[in-house]
């Protein structure tokens, strides 16, 4: 509305300026060229009448004297009519002049100027005219014409002047300028509150509707807009409930469908772990005497083992994924060391990584100011509140994930730290991924190739678990993958809940020299191993001033 309103303004301004110009130029001209057309046939008339008294006369007469001056009487006497001064002034440069200077209505000899003399002088027959300005005491010149003409007077030459005051026409145009400025005023403030109420009448329904807009945005969906008229704006309004409407009832009937699916996955769950917990009793007690069964019976208890256990998997992980649907998820806080959790989780995969022939190595970057002071107090440095159970069970599903897709090759765990957050890595140089399937990665029960056996045991729902608890510690899960080089995901975890980290302190993937690497093996006694540490040249992605995710 503020910007309807400034504009309508400015263009009222500039339109009603230059208008105005216009017809001030144009009345100025009018009422100017009228004076001085009136003006001109009056000096012109007389003027040649004084000229031709002036020759009748008969200067050898004693009272040739009083006559000249009678003269300037005769042609003086309309002149209070036309508002105009008589001057008459010597030509000639003449010792014993016949008539001394004389001027009318105390008009200066000075206001003649030499090059209108000059012009009266030397032609004789012509008149002449040159606008000036009358000197008023106290004030500003006024405008004023002088027409001049030859007379001679006892064979001297004489200029006779009159002077035109022009201060009428002058107020007239002021007093048609001050009419046209009103009128522009006038216009102006019309204008402007015309607009001000157009823009208002369009504007505050449009502003209503965000508004309400943005309650219905917040969840309240049960807001309307109140219609008013047949307009188009009614229109809008009518449009707008119409929409909200349907909205709201496709909103409701998705909301309800997802909380039935809710329901219906965690009370199939629920249900099926009473005989699932039968079935397992059985599968055990079958699988402790397969001993005593032929090779077919054998081999058949030991697949129904095996298939138990990942059905117990697969529907703790459905319970789990309930509750994250459910948002009854919670957090167990409490300060946790993470690198010595890394480890636990490094040595508790080792006996599966020597079964994949995968060597398991950790990478710890740490600040050469800090390694020092570190390696008497221990670890402290990889610090931050967390909830202990969901950190090992993210870790546990990287590190198996690598493990399975590493193809014998070697699986590294970095981790490293700044002020505001911790971030671990685990890269492994196996088949990796395309960006296409990295998009895909964190899908529930989705696999980059649907035929490849899982050795492991997965139920496809760990990363997705993973997901979720990393969004309950409000830090951040991310994956890398190039085929034929491998993957990398980044774990990256805020030191203090509720306050979020600058950068993540590795890069993705993260930078790290092979010489750096600390073996881990299902061998390792305790979670210190001596503590590797970078140079500074090697320390150029440890703390990204950006990072795109």
């Amino acid at each position: 509305m503020f910007r309807a309103v400034f504009y309508t303004g400015l263009f009222t301004v500039l339109g009603t300026g230059l208008i105005t110009y216009f017809l001030v130029q144009q009345v100025t001209t009018g009422l100017y060229q009228e004076r001085l057309e009136q003006v001109q046939i009056e000096a012109t008339t007389a003027l040649v009448d004084a000229r031709n008294q002036y020759e009748s006369l008969s200067f050898s007469e004693p009272q040739s004297e009083e006559a000249a001056i009678a003269v300037l009487d005769n042609v003086g006497g309309p002149a209070a009519q036309q508002h105009r001064g008589i001057i008459l002034i010597g030509l000639e440069d003449t010792a014993t002049p016949y008539m001394a200077d004389t001027s009318t209505a105390a008009l200066p000899l000075s206001i003649i100027g030499s090059d209108l003399r000059e012009s009266v002088l030397a032609d004789r027959q012509s008149q002449f005219w040159q606008p000036v300005g009358i000197p008023v005491s106290g004030g500003q010149p006024e405008p004023g014409i002088v027409f001049g003409m030859h007379v001679s007077i006892a064979g001297q030459s004489y200029g006779l002047f009159f002077v035109y005051d022009f201060s009428s026409v002058q107020e007239n145009i002021h007093f048609v300028f001050r009419i046209f400025i009103i009128a522009a005023a006038a216009m102006l403030l019309l204008n402007i509150l015309i607009a001000a109420w157009v823009a208002r009448t369009v504007v505050r329904p449009v502003s209503y509707a965000a508004e309400v807009s943005e309650r219905i945005a917040e969840g309240q969906l049960e807001q309307r807009l109140a219609v008013v008229g047949e307009d188009e704006i009614a229109r809008l309004g009518v449009s707008f409930n119409r929409m909200a409407s349907t909205l709201q009832e496709q909103i409701t009937q998705l909301a309800n469908l997802s909380k039935m699916q809710q329901r219906f996955v965690s009370d199939v769950s629920h249900e099926l772990r009473t005989p699932l917990t039968t079935i397992s009793m059985a599968a055990s007690m079958l699988h402790e005497s397969r001993e005593d069964f032929d090779p077919i019976s054998q081999r058949s208890t030991e697949l129904l083992h095996h298939q138990v256990e990942r059905f117990q998997a697969l529907l703790a992980d459905l319970l789990e994924m309930s509750r994250f649907d459910a948002g009854a998820a919670e957090l167990s806080i409490s300060d946790v060391d993470l690198l010595s959790l890394a480890r636990e989780v490094l040595i508790a995969a080792a006996p599966l990584a020597e079964q994949a022939g995968a060597e398991m190595n950790i990478v710890v970057q740490r600040e050469p100011e800090s390694a020092a002071a570190q390696s008497a107090a221990g670890e402290g440095d990889f610090i931050a509140e967390v909830d202990r159970r969901r950190i090992d069970r993210i870790l546990r599903n990287l590190i198996n994930n690598a493990i399975e897709h590493a193809e014998g090759r070697p699986v590294d765990l970095i981790i490293a730290a700044s002020p505001t957050s911790v971030g671990i890595a685990v890269r492994d140089h196996g088949i990796g991924m395309t960006p296409a399937e990295v998009a895909h990665v964190f899908d529930r029960f989705w696999r980059a190739d649907p035929a490849r056996a899982r050795t492991t045991g997965g139920s496809g729902l760990g990363l997705s678990i993973a997901t979720e608890d990393t969004r309950l510690h409000q830090g951040s899960l991310d994956a890398w993958g190039q085929k034929g080089q491998g993957s990398c995901f980044r774990l990256v975890l805020p030191r203090h809940q509720g306050q979020p980290y600058r950068a993540a302190p590795l890069s993705l993937p993260p930078v790290y020299r092979p010489q750096d690497r600390e073996r881990i093996t299902a061998e390792s006694q305790g979670f210190i191993v001596g503590e590797i540490t970078h140079d500074r040249v090697h320390e150029q992605s440890l703390y990204p001033q950006e990072d795109s995710s």
